[in-house]
């Protein structure tokens, strides 16, 4: 089967797109022809391999595991031996975690994995950019923060794979919704149904005197120590691309009482893929699609994703 590879950390030009042998599945898990995946920033960030914490999943001085890819929507083409949950023919859409292998024509999963049926009212393509970016949104919003009718929430980065989904949720569960993005996407987070939007090249929001129940830094581009004068007194700051020092800062904000950190990553997805399937079928949130190449072209699209201008999400067409 084809699939696009890394032997090492490093710039775009480590991903090869190469011949490398198909999969087998185990008794518990499923084969699956990947037809679209993504690049993210997440992804990105695994190639280069450029914090300690990445490398400690992925390996320290070269990657363990050859093949990129989290996120995938594909058909079922065999199931191991003790596979229940799904069977030959299912289309599903699905979360890869560290066990990746997503850039490329076939990739197993366990059953029990972050994989469910695809919403049927998407392509492949479109499922493929539904799985993390909604997901994770959902998993800070609703299971970490709480979300609730009438609460202030901002999202910095709103016009992001992450950020474009949270101004979506936060709004379809009655949050006041501030998005945070640059001056070419304003109209983009408005149209997703934001009650405000700040042009972060123009305002700064710690300055504007306004107070929030959560803010959700989608892209990395703030801090705790940054925004917590901007939070209500038990207020919350969601950040997704913590590091050592975060953790550490949650664990004594969770203890000490008032505003709090909240950082970390969801790892199973599945109960959230099957609240965003039902929400996408039922046309309560939409996707925002910026550009799509085919397989091994993965290096083009890294090196775009990279510049952190990208307007919601980046899929990758394999079959």
């Amino acid at each position: 089967m084809k699939a696009v590879i890394y032997t090492e950390y490093g710039s775009p030009d480590v991903l090869k797109f190469k011949e490398v042998e198909k999969p087998v599945p185990r008794d518990h898990e499923v084969m699956i022809r990947v037809h679209a995946t993504t690049v993210t920033s997440a992804d990105c960030l695994m190639r280069r391999g450029d914090t300690i914490l990445s490398r400690v999943f992925l390996g320290l001085r070269k990657p363990r595991r050859r093949i990129l890819g989290t996120e995938l929507a594909g058909e079922i083409v065999e199931t191991g031996n003790n596979v229940k949950r799904f069977k030959k023919g299912d289309l599903v859409y699905g979360f890869t975690g560290f066990g990746l292998g997503a850039y490329a024509e076939y990739t197993c999963m366990s059953e029990n994995g972050s994989l469910v049926i695809k919403p049927a009212n998407l392509n492949y393509g479109e499922a493929a950019a539904m799985v993390d970016g909604a997901s994770t949104a959902f998993f800070f919003l609703k299971e970490k923060a709480h979300v609730q009718k009438g609460q202030k929430v901002l999202i910095i980065g709103a016009s992001g794979s992450i950020g474009t989904f949270a101004v979506q949720i936060a709004q379809y569960f009655g949050a006041e919704v501030t998005g945070v993005c640059s001056t070419a996407s304003i109209d983009l987070v408005k149209s997703l149904g934001a009650d405000k939007v700040i042009d972060y090249t123009k305002d700064d929001f710690t300055k504007n005197g306004e107070r929030y129940d959560i803010i959700f830094d989608a892209v990395g581009k703030s801090s705790f120590s940054q925004s917590k004068g901007s939070l209500n007194k038990n207020g919350k700051f969601l950040l997704t691309t913590g590091g050592f020092l975060d953790r550490f800062l949650m664990l004594w904000t969770a203890m000490t009482g008032g505003k709090k950190l909240i950082t970390g990553m969801s790892i199973d997805k599945t109960e959230a893929l099957i609240f965003i399937k039902d929400l996408i079928e039922d046309e309560k949130i939409r996707l925002v699609i910026d550009r799509s190449y085919p397989l091994e072209e993965i290096p083009q699209a890294h090196g775009y994703v990279e510049k952190g201008h990208k307007m919601g999400n980046v899929i990758i067409n394999v079959q």
